[in-house]
């Protein structure tokens, strides 16, 4: 069974908005923090959003104002709603989740911002 389920990625233009979803399957325990990192093309990976199981969230600079990141703690899912997206946004979306000391990441989704 996989971990994390990732579905929300696709091609939208400039100025437009996303809204990724990642729901932890049932065989993970003890989830702490959930959240997301991204890759573009021949760069490291870097985090975007996170929340804690208690809601505090931590956001990288250059997304805040315009994502925004909220859990369903019952459903074990998390979202990450991203609005006036760029090119520089494009890259490989990952969801994490931290749980008793292990991390598990999803398969990544594909978000690509281009006219």
């Amino acid at each position: 069974q996989v971990p994390l389920v990732e579905s929300g990625g696709g091609l939208v233009q400039p100025g437009g908005s996303l809204r990724l979803s990642c729901a932890a399957s049932g065989t993970i325990f003890g989830i702490n923090a959930m959240g997301w990192y991204r890759q573009a093309p021949g760069k490291q990976r870097e985090f975007v959003a996170g929340v804690t199981s208690s809601g505090r969230k931590n956001y990288a600079d250059s997304v805040k104002g315009r994502f925004t990141i909220s859990r369903d703690n019952a459903e074990n899912t998390v979202y990450l709603q991203m609005n006036s997206l760029s090119p520089e946004d494009t890259a490989v979306y990952y969801c994490y989740c931290n749980a008793l000391q292990q991390t598990y990441w999803g398969q990544g989704t594909q978000v690509t911002v281009s006219s």
